[in-house]
């Protein structure tokens, strides 16, 4: 977990009362050739500019890309390392994105790392003690100014 020992603890009973803070700074995640390979095969978006380095290296980035899904499909993750699994919460689903956007090309090299900021945006009473959270991610590349990924995910969670 990182940041979350400044922040209090996350509880769905006090949501509607964070909406707009900054939740915590998630763990650097290390992304190589081979994982990007593995999420072009599962996705079936096996593409040169993603998985042929030798031939992406002739490309307008000089070498592969990271799927911007797979950085999507990382922001479950995020939350959980980020120590923001609410303590009164359990059995979270995904209930979709509202906005995505792939900000900046992530070259993968030699491996890259990545993390979120994560805020949040909105808190739903869905009642009995069940809450939709709208979280904001905006990923954040090693050696990349800026941020590359703005994403707002959305968790179904229900009462302990």
């Amino acid at each position: 977990m990182n940041n979350t020992s400044t922040h209090r603890p996350f509880l769905l009973t006090e949501a509607q009362s964070r909406i707009g803070e900054s939740l915590g700074v998630s763990d650097w995640v290390f992304i190589d050739q081979v994982q990007v390979n593995v999420f072009g095969e599962v996705t079936r978006w096996r593409t040169p500019g993603h998985c042929e380095p030798e031939i992406a290296r002739k490309g307008p980035y000089g070498g592969t890309l990271m799927h911007g899904f797979h950085m999507v499909g990382l922001l479950s993750h995020f939350f959980k390392d980020s120590g923001l699994q609410p303590a009164d919460g359990e059995r979270p689903l995904n209930y979709g994105l509202d906005k995505v956007r792939v900000l900046k090309p992530v070259v993968i090299g030699d491996g890259v790392r990545l993390r979120s900021h994560i805020s949040l945006l909105d808190a739903k009473d869905k009642g009995k003690g069940e809450m939709l959270l709208k979280t904001c991610h905006e990923l954040e590349a090693e050696g990349i100014e800026g941020r590359v990924l703005y994403a707002e995910y959305l968790t179904y969670w229900f009462p302990t």
